[in-house]
């Protein structure tokens, strides 16, 4: 199931940053944000399951679909959020995530979108002085994660801060 926007006072923005519940609740704290979608994209499998995808062997990543506001909120904004909340510089997933699925990403739309990708890239290298792992690749299907992962933060409040605190986030 792909996502997309619904009207022209929507956007989509989907963001691969390790495990998605842990990236799901810095953009829904965010004014702008109309919901947020924890899911799979860059794959092969169609309608994968989170077993398949924490295999490793579909090709996907843990992401979140962000519908917002343009209006209310820049896409500029929403890559300082993303960055701001995962290792840029690592390759192998992010902190205690490691594999593949684990890798962070941004899935463009567009040239403007590429471009704002590509300058926050470049802001973080020159001010590091590292090469950031992060890729940049064209949208592709995004499949909603199975509903328990869906706000998990909420829904599981002890066993979500158990896992953040531990997995070094």
């Amino acid at each position: 199931m792909a996502e997309q926007a619904e009207s022209k006072q929507e956007a989509l923005a989907i963001f691969a940053g390790g495990c998605f519940w842990c990236l799901q609740p810095p953009f829904d704290k965010e004014p702008g944000v109309l919901e947020t979608v924890v899911g799979y994209t860059g794959g092969t499998v169609k309608d994968p399951t989170y077993e398949q995808v924490s295999s490793g062997t579909t090709g996907h990543r843990e992401a979140v679909a962000i519908h917002y506001d343009p209006a209310k909120l820049s896409y500029a904004r929403l890559l300082d959020i993303f960055f701001d909340n995962i290792d840029p510089y690592d390759a192998s997933g992010q902190f205690v995530d490691k594999g593949s699925q684990y890798t962070t990403a941004i899935y463009v739309d567009n040239e403007a979108e590429r471009a704002a990708a590509e300058a926050a890239i470049a802001g973080l290298e020159a001010k590091s002085g590292k090469k950031v792992a992060t890729v940049i690749a064209p949208r592709v299907d995004f499949y909603p994660a199975e509903e328990y992962h869906q706000d998990y933060y909420k829904k599981n409040p002890l066993r979500y801060q158990m896992y953040k605190k531990g997995s070094g986030r």
